[in-house]
């Protein structure tokens, strides 16, 4: 390994920006080559960006893996750590454990009295700051678990995430009422916000909505007191989406055009801009809901870099195919109905090609369902059929409250009088309802899940 001669007065930030400025790479080359070698897909770019400008010390576990990505030995970097803190004076906010006494050599002559006791009193407030129950380690620790919890969300059992979930959740809550780096407190507040969100889509998905808007006021509360502008707007998108499923679609169009006037990079202008479009669609708003859809369009097309988390919290391509779909399909009108069957096969098509924790089963049960209902509207019951057969096929502990709720309302269309009682849409009726209501049963999977203890705080890993 190149062991970094000439670099031994060099800060931690400026060694990592002459590392990767002379291999030519972006931060988010950086952080693509470090999540290679640690099996996760966590770091990113802006993380990158904080150890280079030392709004972020990495710490020993950040720094072997840095070492190993720009081939050069950890004591390189552990030097550059310790100029920068020589730079600041020693004290690194990110692994000071301790901070010396601030009390000078005392007068004989005042000992005791007024102006000795007023600078203990100082001295035990600086060590009242030093007393930090979270360090710069159980910070990254914490974001780097629930960028992969947001990432198997999609593709992996619900109740398999949910332990994790709240435990990771009830820990970041336990930091908080502690003490810690402003800084950290900051990246507390963004992760507490983001594990109440998945806590939401937990609700969200079982059908809890009153549990799910709970969760989601807090969200916003923590995203509100980290500042963060990106999280607002998908919690905004989370609050959209317990309206519509709750029936409120008026109020679901208002919160994601709420949602969109946050100054937010990345894909979540596509997603409250689809969230938008679907609403104003099942109200008859089929003017409202064309010009939401086109306007998704735009912004993916402006998109600039990646989502700060991958899973749950980004919009891909696919997503957006589905969700146009199914606002193609209430906006009705066989032109139309064609459309939502191109997009819903292509949303099939993009998730089906996806690395195996992007193919979200859930929007693959709703693009199915899609197409079932547009060759129930073309007439076409062979095809309804088919294009069941995948959803009455798996799993039904798999399928989310939206997925049953899809499930019964086409098998109420297949009662209209257009399909008498033909022997295909009376079977097909009446595995729909067989599959609705096996999916409504708690399983014993999840029943064992809610009765987990409540969780400590975050550890670091062994």
């Amino acid at each position: 390994m190149f062991l970094g001669d000439g670099m031994g007065d060099t800060g931690i930030g400026a060694l990592l920006v002459r590392l990767r400025t002379t291999r030519g790479w972006s931060q988010q080359r950086v952080a693509d080559e470090y999540n290679a070698l640690e099996g996760r897909s966590a770091k990113t770019g802006k993380e990158i960006g904080r150890y280079e400008r030392e709004a972020r010390v990495p710490v020993p576990y950040a720094r072997k893996y840095l070492a190993q990505v720009f081939g050069v030995d950890v004591a390189v970097l552990d030097q550059a750590v310790a100029v920068s803190k020589g730079q600041r004076g020693g004290a690194d906010a990110a692994e000071a454990e301790t901070v010396p006494s601030v009390l000078p050599p005392e007068d004989p002559h005042v000992r005791g009295g007024p102006l000795s006791e007023d600078a203990v009193r100082s001295a035990d407030f600086a060590r009242f700051i030093a007393q930090r129950n979270a360090d710069e380690f159980v910070v990254e620790q914490l974001e780097a678990d629930i960028g992969r919890l947001a990432r198997t969300y999609v593709s992996h059992p619900l109740m398999e995430q949910y332990v994790e979930i709240r435990r990771l959740r009830d820990g970041a809550f336990e930091l908080l009422r502690g003490r810690q780096h402003p800084r950290q407190t900051t990246d507390l507040y963004l992760s507490a916000a983001r594990l109440c969100g998945l806590s939401a889509h937990v609700c969200l998905d079982l059908g809890a909505y009153d549990s799910a808007s709970t969760h989601a006021r807090t969200a916003r509360a923590c995203a509100e007191a980290a500042g963060h502008e990106g999280m607002l707007a998908w919690v905004r998108a989370v609050e959209s989406l317990i309206a519509y499923w709750t029936g409120r679609y008026e109020q679901a169009a208002r919160l994601a055009q709420a949602g969109r006037r946050h100054r937010a990079n990345g894909s979540i202008g596509a997603r409250l801009a689809s969230l938008e479009a679907r609403a104003l669609a099942i109200v008859g708003d089929s003017a409202g809901a064309l010009a939401a859809l086109s306007d998704a369009e735009r912004s993916r097309e402006a998109i600039s870099g990646r989502d700060e988390v991958l899973g749950v919290f980004d919009f891909p391509a696919a997503k957006q195919f589905a969700y146009a779909g199914t606002t193609l399909l209430a906006v009705g009108g066989q032109e139309h109905v064609h459309r939502a069957i191109d997009s819903a096969e292509t949303a099939i098509r993009l998730y089906r090609s996806a690395d195996g924790d992007d193919q979200s089963v859930g929007d693959l049960f709703a693009a199915h369902l899609d197409l079932a209902s547009g060759q129930l509207l073309l007439g076409d019951l062979d095809g309804t059929e088919e294009m069941l057969g995948f959803v009455l096929r798996s799993s039904p502990e798999r399928m989310s409250a939206s997925i049953v709720r899809r499930l019964t309302v086409l098998g109420r269309e297949l009662e209209g009088p257009q399909y008498g009682e033909a022997a295909q849409a009376v079977h097909l009726r009446e595995r729909l309802q067989h599959t609705a209501v096996r999916a409504s049963l708690p399983s014993p999977t999840a029943l064992r899940a809610w009765e987990v203890p409540p969780a400590h705080p975050p550890e670091l890993p062994t």
